[in-house]
Order: C-alpha cells, then structure tokens, then sequence
C-alpha cells in the first residue's frame, strides 16, 4: 500500500508528523504557518525586546556568550553579535549533506521557532518557510559540528543562508551565492 503525502503542511505551536516532515523535505510539499504560532512568536519576540531595554543584563540578550556572560554588550554592538555567532558556528567541511536532510533540519528547526518560546522575530519563521516553499537550500557540509549535540554548525549554516551569506541550493539544483536566490537572481 503506497503512503499518500500531504502537499501542505502547517507548522505551528505543537508537533510535526513524520509524514509531514518526509513530505515537506523529501517530496516538496509547501509549509503554511498558523496564524496562532505567528501570534506567539510575536509575543515572545515582544518580551526579548523588553528584556532588551531592561538595565538589568540578560544572557544572549545584552551580555556575551559562555566565558563572556557577565561582559555588558552595548545596544549598538549586539545585532553584529548575534551575526558574528551564526558566522562562527557556521563552520562545515567535506562532502555536501543532502538537500532532504537539510530540509528537513529547516522544517524541524522552523517547527520549534513556530513555537513561540525562542525570541525570534516573526520574519524569521516567515522567512524559513518562505525558503522551504520556493525550494532553495543552503548548502551544508558533514563535518563539523559544534556543542553536545552536533547540529549547532548545520543550523548555523541554514540561518547563515537565511541572512544572505553562504551558498544555496535552488530548485533547479544549480549552487549559487544565497543572496542571489533570496533576491530572485541568478
């Protein structure tokens, strides 16, 4: 009997199906996002920008990271924080993962951001899914890995692609610089 896959799959605050993660990452079904789950990020992402203006300094939020949390970040210095992160994790070699692998860590990682409990903006589950429906994936390497569970670096270089650095994959298989795809360029 032939497994029949949804063509659309909706991300929001609870659990994906293995189905619908084989679906979207194997088979090209396209993501929608509930309403709900775009709500709760809104919320949350409201409560990080409190945090951020509180004079009370808050881990990852207005300090360093690891060995520099108690270090104060000025306002003016944390957004290339946060960008210097992604790029420093983003650290791969060797062969190419391959693309349903890579979708589906970006469906995955766009189910838990949908969730509404880590601070992102709106625009970055907006911007994950967007990048899952017109079919483009970053270009991931297999070795590499950072922390306990070994996917900070795979991750690093999905968001690296997502802010228009690194390289992609586009639905025609061709590897191009990843602000080019976002952009609609070849």
């Amino acid at each position: 009997m032939a497994i029949s896959y949804p063509d659309t799959v909706t991300v929001g605050i609870g659990a994906l199906t293995i189905d619908e993660v084989v679906a979207v990452a194997r088979y090209g079904a396209k993501v929608e996002l509930d309403p709900a789950a775009l709500e709760e990020v809104g919320t949350t992402r409201q409560r990080v920008e409190e945090l951020a203006n509180d004079p009370t300094p808050v881990y990852g939020i207005s300090t360093g990271f690891g060995a520099l949390a108690r270090k104060h970040i000025p306002e003016e210095q944390r957004a290339e924080l946060q960008l210097s992160l992604v790029r420093s994790h983003a650290a791969s070699s060797g062969p190419e993962v391959e693309e349903e692998v890579v979708r589906a860590l970006m469906l995955l990682r766009l189910s838990t951001l949908a969730t509404g409990r880590t601070g992102v903006r709106p625009v970055v589950v907006e911007t994950y899914a967007k990048v899952l429906n017109e079919r483009i994936t970053p270009v991931v390497r297999e070795y590499g890995s950072l922390g306990c569970s070994g996917d900070l670096a795979p991750l690093a270089h999905c968001a690296l692609a997502l802010l228009g650095e690194g390289e992609v994959r586009v639905a025609g298989g061709d590897i191009q610089p990843s602000a080019d795809a976002l952009s609609g360029g070849d």
